[in-house]
C-alpha cells in the first residue's frame, strides 16, 4: 500500500499526459512554451482569480509573494508555528522576522485569536513592524480567511494565503487561492495537485502584483529578457510540467469528489476512537492529509506498519522549536497547541485511487 499513489494516478491518466509530453518534445518550447500560458489561464479559471502566474516550486512562490508585497528588514510577518518549514524560511529570506502563532486545536490552521494577541505584543514592543500575515490551508483545509481578512484590514496587513496544500478547498463556494492579496500553491508531487518534479503558482486578483510577479520571476525583465527593471529571481515553471499540470487539472474535480469520500468513510469509522479532523460547516477540505490525533501515536503508528501499512507525521518539530530559528527565543515562544499536536498527530494513506479494500485493511487494524 502506497501512502500517497502516484504511480496509479499515472497508470489512469497515462495516455493523456504521454500525449501532453509528446506534444512538448515535438515543438521543443521547453522554457514558457504554450502549455505554461493555456495552465495559467485554466489555473486562474479553476481558482476564479484574474491572474495566475507559475513558477518552479512552492517555495518560490512564497519568496515572490513577499517580493511584490516589498517584505523587508525590520518586517513582522505572522505565520503559524505548526506548518513546513518553507512557511518561516521565505520570511527570514526576505530578511523580515517571522513572529509564530499558535494554533486552532480543531482545525489545525493558525489560530486567529493567538494571532492578534501577537500582532498587539509586536506593536507595544515597537522593535518590528508588522506588515502581513501568512496562513496556510494545512492538510487540505482552507484557514479560516473571513476572520483573518477582518484581522489585516483592522491593523493594516497584507494577506498572503498558502495553498499549498489546500489547492481545491472551499470556504462558501470561493476556492482555496482566492483569498488574501496574493495565494500561492505547490506542485510538488504528493500535493492535491501535484506536476513530476518542482512547481508552483500564485494568484491574485490585482493587476499591479501580477506584472510585479511575472517581472520578478524571470530576472527582474522589463520589455523582455536583455531589459532587466528590477532584481528578480529565476523561477519559471518548465513546459513538460505544465503539460503534466494540464492533464492533472481537468481529472482534478473527479479526484475532489473521491477524496472526500474517502475522508468521510474514514472519519464515521475512527471519530469514535481518536480527535479526527473537523471541518466547520461551510467549508470544504481538500485532504492533502487525513490527520488523526492521540497520546498514542507510536503505539498505532507501529500496529499499523507492522502490517504495512504507511503512516507519517507532520509536522514533528514546529518552527519555534527549529535550530535556525534560535536567534528569535527572545520572543515569547509559548505555544501550547502546536506543541500538543506536533506531538499526538500521525497521517493515514489518502489519496483517490485508494481501492476500497485498501480502505478497509486501514480501518480493521482499528478496530
Amino acid at each position: 500500500m502506497n501512502f500517497i499513489d502516484l504511480e496509479a494516478q499515472y497508470k489512469y491518466l497515462k495516455s493523456r499526459i504521454d500525449k501532453r509530453i509528446q506534444s512538448v518534445l515535438t515543438h521543443g518550447c521547453y522554457i514558457m512554451g504554450p502549455e505554461v500560458q493555456e495552465l495559467e489561464e485554466e489555473l486562474a479559471a479553476y481558482v476564479g482569480v484574474k491572474h495566475a502566474i507559475t513558477c518552479a516550486n512552492g517555495t518560490d512562490a512564497l519568496t515572490l509573494a513577499l517580493m511584490a508585497l516589498g517584505i523587508k528588514e525590520g518586517d513582522a510577518v505572522f505565520c503559524p508555528t505548526f506548518t513546513f518549514f518553507a512557511t518561516a524560511e521565505v520570511i527570514a529570506f526576505a530578511n523580515a522576522t517571522p513572529v509564530f502563532v499558535d494554533s486552532n486545536e480543531e482545525t489545525f490552521n493558525i489560530c486567529v485569536v493567538d494571532l492578534e494577541l501577537r500582532i498587539k505584543k509586536t506593536l507595544e514592543e515597537g522593535i518590528l513592524i508588522p506588515k502581513a500575515i501568512i496562513a496556510v490551508d494545512l492538510f487540505g483545509l482552507p484557514a479560516n480567511y473571513p476572520e483573518l481578512e477582518e484581522v489585516a484590514k483592522k491593523y493594516g496587513l497584507k494577506l498572503v494565503e498558502d495553498a499549498a496544500q489546500g489547492f481545491g478547498g472551499e470556504i462558501e463556494g470561493k476556492k482555496a487561492g482566492a483569498f488574501g492579496d496574493i495565494a500561492t500553491t505547490s506542485f510538488f508531487p504528493a500535493k492535491p495537485l501535484g506536476c513530476y518534479g518542482d512547481g508552483g503558482a500564485l494568484f491574485t486578483d490585482n493587476d499591479e502584483y501580477a506584472e510585479l510577479l511575472k517581472s520578478y520571476r524571470v530576472h527582474g525583465k522589463g520589455r523582455d529578457k536583455y531589459d532587466n527593471v528590477r532584481v528578480g529571481m529565476n523561477s519559471r515553471l518548465d513546459t513538460i510540467q505544465a503539460a503534466i499540470l494540464l492533464e492533472k487539472l481537468k481529472e482534478f474535480p473527479q479526484e475532489f469528489v473521491k477524496r472526500n469520500e474517502i475522508a468521510n468513510i474514514y472519519t464515521s469509522s475512527l471519530e469514535n476512537k481518536f480527535n479526527v479532523p473537523l471541518v466547520p460547516e461551510r467549508f470544504l477540505s481538500s485532504w492533502a492529509q487525513y490527520t488523526l490525533v492521540t497520546e498514542r501515536r507510536d503505539e498505532w503508528m507501529q500496529k499499523l506498519r507492522i502490517e504495512s501499512v504507511p503512516t507519517m507525521i507532520y509536522y514533528s518539530t514546529c518552527m519555534h522549536q527549529q535550530s535556525a530559528f534560535k536567534s528569535l527565543a527572545s520572543y515569547d515562544l509559548s505555544f501550547p497547541i502546536a506543541e500538543k499536536l506536533s506531538e499526538q498527530v500521525f497521517s493515514l494513506p489518502m489519496h483517490p485511487y485508494l481501492t476500497s479494500e485498501a480502505q478497509q485493511k486501514v480501518l480493521n487494524l482499528f478496530s
